[in-house]
């Protein structure tokens, strides 16, 4: 009886390993799945937090509702929309591109892998755009003692409150505001950037306007965001202690601070990945019109970083789905 010989010959070169994979790829399939499990993991903490705080959570189409070019114009969940038709469109170019490498065309691999590129430096400055506008803000706020986040509104014509800006409203006062930092010695309440307006200048200028009303960040059940009596409002606003323009890792105008905290966490670390992804797609763009793959007569490489780029893109569909659409 003859013995049953093992070849390892193509056990390190990416050559056919279990199941007819190649080590390479079935490695990239392992490395996707530990990712998944960590997006998962990110997106499950997302729901629980939301779902404890859901009467305080921020609404998404109001925090949202930017649009390039069209200053003031109310456009929720358009842009970030976009984005996603962007990154998924990249993906049907990279779907193009495996396909042409199976084929063996090195311009048409070219060519797909420069869109995929340039649909990824799309999101990613468009993502960068809205880190912007949501870091920056709008409108502004005030925080109260408690920790809650007080907004402005005033009431239309058709019975609708409109969200009203600090800066309609608030006073210039002569008076003076130091920032407080560790070196003059208020360590324990210490600010990155002073606010355009003290919380005196917006008390005062909202006293002296009664048209405008506050909106607290209570969810009543239509959905929207409870707007308080004039009396009501003067009185919430004995508490305010902080004026809050846009959103850090410690507060934010929209609403409860965990909301910002997720955002720039999951968005962020999604960020990282198409950064990732753009890059190695960059190399392995270059190898082609290198000729590299035509030497080896395969193109298995453009399908390895091409199952990356998919996942990316099935990722941001979850948090699309997750974070700003539910």
């Amino acid at each position: 009886m003859g013995a049953t010989v093992i070849s390892n010959e193509h056990a390190l070169d990416g050559g056919p390993g279990p199941m007819g994979a190649t080590y390479g790829k079935m490695m990239m399939w392992y490395f996707i799945l530990s990712d998944a499990l960590t997006f998962s993991g990110f997106l499950a903490a997302y729901g629980f937090s939301r779902f404890k705080f859901i009467e305080t959570w921020p609404i998404a189409d109001e925090v949202f509702n930017h649009f390039p070019f069209l200053h003031g114009v109310n456009a929720p969940m358009y842009y970030v929309a976009l984005m996603t038709f962007i990154l998924i469109f990249s993906s049907v170019t990279m779907v193009l591109a495996v396909d042409a490498g199976h084929h063996m065309k090195k311009s048409k691999v070219a060519f797909y892998m420069f869109l995929t590129i340039i649909g990824g430096f799309i999101f990613l400055g468009s993502q960068a755009w809205e880190w912007k506008n949501f870091i920056k803000g709008e409108y502004g706020a005030v925080e109260t003692n408690g920790g809650s986040i007080l907004q402005f509104v005033k009431k239309q014509e058709d019975g609708t409150f409109k969200r009203v800006a600090l800066a309609d409203f608030a006073l210039t006062l002569p008076e003076s505001r130091e920032q407080h930092t560790k070196s003059n010695g208020v360590w324990f309440v210490g600010e990155s950037t002073l606010p355009t307006y003290s919380v005196n200048e917006v008390v005062q200028g909202f006293q002296a306007d009664e048209s405008i009303l506050v909106r607290s960040e209570l969810i009543n059940a239509e959905k929207h965001k409870t707007v308080l009596s004039r009396a009501e409002s003067l009185k919430r606003l004995q508490e305010a202690k902080y004026v809050v323009e846009g959103a850090n890792l410690v507060r934010n105008e929209y609403g409860h601070k965990l909301f910002a905290n997720f955002f720039f966490f999951i968005t962020g670390f999604h960020g990282f990945h198409v950064f990732t992804g753009v890059l190695i797609n960059i190399i392995i763009f270059f190898n082609v019109l290198l000729g590299t793959y035509e030497k080896r007569k395969s193109y298995e490489m453009v399908e390895k970083v091409g199952l990356y780029w998919h996942f990316v893109d099935l990722v941001w569909v979850f948090v699309f789905t997750f974070f700003y659409l539910v």
